[in-house]
């Protein structure tokens, strides 16, 4: 009778550890059946919202990657292979999308949403009456500074509110070795300053397929574009530095650059780039022409799917949560994310924020105590309207390097021969100095070829040049 008692023991043992090892497969099985969604975001705190997305969804395992670059998408696109199911689009990028049918058409996913953002952001992700994106964030322009740099040099960035102000102050930082700003030629940057001096060069169709491009005649182009000029010519601005790079961040960090002319999504990327510079930083209105109230945006994006996605429903979840749900919403603004939808915008608790949560989930005073929110509220509501993207703005923007670049390059030249020539005087040895630039090209030189290559690149991919 033991002995049977035995067999019979062993032959339960084992048939629990057989279920034990079918429910772990069962378990793997289920486990590998969640629809996988590929987001490609360059945003620091989308890793935290697809964390809390898949807390709210099982069905759902979000993988997140911080590919950026339009020419990585565009690869992909053009391959067919390793393209993502939701992607993050600056404003100006998406109507290029949307008229080359890469985009789902979310027009009837989203009906009822309109009053939930801006006006601004809302018009920016459509394209002759069709949604091809959800608003994430906005781009109100303002003016970052290194308060203990400027402090230093003894100026009081908070009386900075015209762009002679802003130069004036430039020479004060110049004269204990630092430079105002960095600029090697960013389209970005450029054609931001061209919407806050009341420029609009560029005019589209409603459907987009016609368009203009007018740098010569248009006098706010003209306005910033002898101003830079001026900046650049008498040293101000550094233009070595490209912005993102490892040297500009360092720049920033040991306050060789003093401040940044950026959109209010700025802030987590600043803590995230420049996080040992916590505490000294502030945030004040643009500097304008002549004083102003004027505003322009400088980026904010949105989530949009693309046209390729065999996900469309789960890809859209995930778009509206991280867009749309108060919780997803929620997690980005504390991550530092300026958001786009009026309910964020207007709650108190946003307008008082004074920390940026970090990575690790931790709130950093980076502005030294300083209700950051209420300046970028302000600059949304200065922001002037009627400015136009083209339909092929990531071209645009592309071509800009090798067009405007030209006057940049000269720049940087003259930029080197002069401190090599400075270095010399004050008796370092073995300074050697750099050929001379030669002949100067002028930023507005540079202006009509990039007006130029646009039209002709315009013509060439069938869109009517008016």
């Amino acid at each position: 009778m033991s002995q049977l008692w035995k067999r019979c023991t062993r032959c339960v043992l084992s048939a629990l550890a057989c279920l034990g090892i079918v429910a772990a497969i069962a378990g793997c099985a289920q486990q590998d059946t969640r629809t996988v969604v590929t987001v490609w975001s360059w945003e620091p705190s989308m890793s935290a919202v697809a964390r809390s997305f898949e807390a709210a969804n099982p069905d759902v395992r979000i993988d997140i990657k911080d590919t950026s670059g339009y020419d990585n998408l565009n690869s992909a696109i053009q391959d067919g292979y390793g393209l993502p199911d939701v992607v993050q689009l600056e404003y100006y990028a998406l109507p290029q999308y949307a008229v080359s049918e890469q985009l789902l058409d979310l027009t009837d996913r989203v009906d009822g949403y309109e009053g939930d953002y801006t006006p601004g952001t809302w018009s920016s992700v459509q394209l002759n009456n069709r949604v091809y994106g959800v608003p994430m964030d906005s781009g109100p322009m303002a003016f970052f500074y290194n308060q203990y740099v400027f402090e230093e040099a003894g100026i009081d960035a908070t009386q900075i509110r015209t762009w002679d102000d802003y130069y004036m102050a430039a020479k004060k930082l110049k004269q204990i070795g630092v430079y105002i700003a960095a600029d090697s030629g960013d389209a970005s940057f450029y054609n931001a300053m061209i919407w806050l001096a009341g420029g609009r060069p560029y005019s589209t169709s409603q459907d987009g397929r016609t368009v203009n491009v007018d740098f010569t005649n248009d006098v706010g182009t003209r306005t910033f574009t002898s101003f830079w000029q001026k900046m650049i010519d008498e040293g101000l601005v550094d233009t070595h530095l490209t912005t993102w790079s490892d040297q500009w961040q360092e720049a920033l960090g040991a306050g060789k650059v003093a401040s940044v002319f950026s959109g209010a999504w700025f802030p987590s990327l600043l803590l995230a780039d420049v996080p040992g510079t916590a505490g000294l930083w502030r945030v004040s209105q643009m500097p304008t022409v002549n004083g102003s109230t004027a505003g322009a945006e400088m980026g904010g994006s949105a989530l949009g799917v693309l046209q390729s996605s065999r996900k469309p429903d789960a890809a859209f979840r995930f778009v509206e949560y991280a867009c749309h749900d108060p919780d997803g919403i929620r997690i980005r603004v504390a991550g530092g994310a300026f958001p786009a939808d009026t309910a964020s915008l207007n709650a108190d608790n946003f307008l008082s924020r004074t920390t940026i949560r970090d990575a690790r989930g931790i709130d950093i005073p980076y502005f030294g105590g300083q209700e950051f929110n209420e300046v970028f509220s302000a600059a949304a509501e200065r922001v002037s309207v009627g400015y136009q993207y083209l339909p092929f703005e990531v071209y645009a923007r592309s071509d800009f390097r090798s067009t405007m670049g030209q006057a940049y390059s000269w720049s940087r030249q003259r930029q080197a021969l002069d401190e090599a020539q400075e270095r010399k005087a004050a008796g370092f040895k073995d300074v050697q100095l750099p050929e001379n630039p030669g002949v100067k090209v002028a930023l507005s030189q540079g202006l009509e070829l990039w007006q130029k290559d646009l039209k002709e690149y315009a013509i060439n991919q069938g869109f009517t040049v008016q």
